[in-house]
C-alpha cells in the first residue's frame, strides 16, 4: 500500500510526460513532423551550423557583391539609358556594347564562383553531414560533426560546386553570346529561332543541374559513389521525382526568396534570415525529403541501411531494414505472433453459473466420471459458440487488424527481395 501511494504521489509530480506512453506519443511519425521537431528543438544547433558554413560563403559571396558593383558602375559609366542625339557627350555605335560588357562581367563572376568553390565546398561538406547526422535523429556534437563531414564529404561538395558552376560558365556564356549575336548581326528569321532555341536550351539545362547538384549533396552524404555513378543517379533521381524535387527545392530556398524581391527591407530581411538559418535550413529541408526517397526506392535495397531513420512507428514495431535475411523475417513474425495475446485476440465468454464442472464426489464410480467429461465438454463448446458469435466485435477486428497489416508488410519484404535486381548497390558512408 505505501508503495502504491509513493507510485501515485510520483506520477502527480512528474506528470505524464515521464510515462513511455507519453514520450512515445510525441515522437515525429513522418518527415513533416521530424522536420519541425528537428527546426524548433535544435533551433541552437541549426543556427550555429549555419554560421559554421556560411564562414565559408564569404569568399563566394564577396564575389556575387563584386560583380553587382560592377554591373552598376558600368550602367553609370556607358550612357546605354542617355538620349543620344541630344546628351552629350554623344558615344556613336553602341549597339552591342552592352551585351559584350555583360559577357566580360559574367566571366568574372562564374570565373570567381569556380575558384571561391574550393572553400565553399569546406563549409558545405560540414554543414550537410551534421544536417544528415540531425535528420537521423542521432546525438549532435556541431563543432566535432563539422570537422568529420569535412573530412568525410569535401570531396563530394566539391565535386558538387565544380559541377553548378562549370555548366553555369558553360550555358550562362552560350546564353549571352546568342543575345549579343541577335544584337550585332542581322540574322534571319530562321536563324533567331536557332538563337531562341540555344537561349532556351541552356536555360533549361542549367535548371537541371541545378536540381541534379541537390540530388548529388543528398547521395554523396549518404553512400560511397564513384563521381559517374553519383551524376547518374543524380540525374535519375531528378527525373523520376522532378515534381518534388521543384516542390522542395524551392521550399528550400524560402529564405532567398527577399533578394529576388528588391527593395531594403526585404533584402534586409533576407540578410538576417541567411545569417541565422538559411543555409542550415536550406539542408534541412533538402535532406530530410532525400531521405524519403531513399527508404522508398533505395535502402531496401542496400545491405545494411535503415529505413525509416528518425521516423517512430506508432505500432512500436521497428521498421525492417535491407539486412534482414529470410530467417530474420520469420523470426520477427514469432516475435510478432508471440506477443498476440490470446486473451485479446478473441472473444472471450465471461465467468457465469450457467454451466458448472460436475464435482466428484468422495468415492466415485464410472458415471461419475462421465458426468465430469461432460461437463468439460459443455463448457468448451459454450466457449466456442460465444467465440463464434463475438469474433466479428471491432475491438477484435481492430487488434487482429494490426497483427495481420503488419505480417503482411514482412511478407511484402520477403517477395520484394526474390524480385529485386541483381546488382551490385553502393555502400553505406561511414557514420
Amino acid at each position: 500500500m505505501a508503495q502504491q501511494k509513493k507510485s501515485l504521489i510520483t506520477r502527480l509530480i512528474e506528470g505524464k510526460e515521464k510515462s513511455e506512453e507519453y514520450a512515445r506519443s510525441t515522437l515525429p511519425t513522418n518527415r513533416w513532423q521530424l522536420f519541425w521537431d528537428i527546426f524548433k528543438g535544435n533551433f541552437g544547433k541549426i543556427v550555429k551550423v549555419n554560421l559554421l558554413t556560411l564562414i565559408f560563403f564569404v569568399p563566394l559571396v564577396a564575389v556575387i557583391l563584386f560583380y553587382t558593383m560592377l554591373v552598376e558602375s558600368n550602367g553609370i559609366i556607358w550612357p546605354f539609358g542617355a538620349n543620344l542625339g541630344v546628351g552629350y557627350p554623344a558615344a556613336p555605335m553602341q549597339q552591342g556594347i552592352a551585351e559584350l560588357l555583360a559577357i566580360q562581367n559574367s566571366f568574372v563572376l562564374y570565373a570567381g564562383l569556380i575558384l571561391t568553390g574550393f572553400i565553399a565546398a569546406v563549409g558545405l561538406s560540414g554543414g550537410m553531414y551534421v544536417v544528415r547526422n540531425m535528420v537521423w535523429t542521432e546525438g549532435i556534437f556541431v563543432t566535432n560533426d563539422f570537422w568529420r563531414g569535412i573530412k568525410l564529404n569535401y570531396k563530394n561538395a566539391l565535386q558538387t560546386m565544380l559541377v553548378f558552376t562549370i555548366t553555369l560558365l558553360l550555358t550562362g556564356t552560350m546564353i549571352q553570346f546568342a543575345e549579343f549575336s541577335i544584337v550585332v548581326e542581322e540574322l534571319t528569321g530562321f536563324q533567331l529561332v536557332i538563337m531562341r532555341i540555344s537561349q532556351g536550351t541552356s536555360y533549361v539545362l542549367i535548371a537541371l543541374v541545378a536540381m541534379m547538384c541537390f540530388w548529388m549533396i543528398a547521395l554523396g552524404v549518404n553512400y560511397k559513389f564513384k563521381f559517374t555513378s553519383m551524376v547518374r543517379n543524380a540525374f535519375l533521381l531528378t527525373i523520376a521525382t522532378i515534381p518534388q524535387t521543384i516542390f522542395f527545392g524551392a521550399l528550400a530556398l524560402l529564405p532567398f526568396v527577399c533578394f529576388l524581391i528588391g527593395g531594403s527591407l526585404f533584402i534586409t530581411i533576407g540578410v538576417v534570415l541567411v545569417i541565422l538559418f538559411g543555409l542550415s535550413y536550406a539542408l534541412l529541408v533538402w535532406l530530410d525529403f532525400a531521405q524519403w526517397i531513399f527508404d522508398k526506392y533505395l535502402n531496401p535495397k542496400i545491405q545494411g541501411a535503415k529505413v525509416g531513420r528518425g521516423i517512430y512507428n506508432r505500432d512500436g514495431s521497428s521498421p525492417i531494414t535491407s539486412s534482414d535475411s529470410g530467417a530474420a523475417i520469420e523470426y520477427q513474425k514469432a516475435l510478432l505472433a508471440h506477443g498476440k495475446s490470446r486473451l485479446i485476440a478473441r472473444p472471450i465468454k465471461p465467468i457465469d453459473d450457467s454451466l458448472q464442472v460436475y464435482e466428484l464426489p468422495g468415492t466415485f464410480t464410472r458415471e461419475d466420471l462421465k458426468r465430469l467429461r461432460e461437463s468439460k465438454q459443455n463448457i468448451a463448446e459454450d466457449t466456442e459458440k460465444y467465440a463464434e458469435e463475438h469474433k466479428n466485435d471491432l475491438r477484435y477486428v481492430e487488434y487482429n487488424k494490426q497483427f495481420e497489416e503488419r505480417e503482411k508488410a514482412l511478407q511484402d519484404e520477403v517477395d520484394a527481395k526474390g524480385r529485386k535486381k541483381k546488382r551490385k548497390p553502393p555502400k553505406l558512408l561511414g557514420e
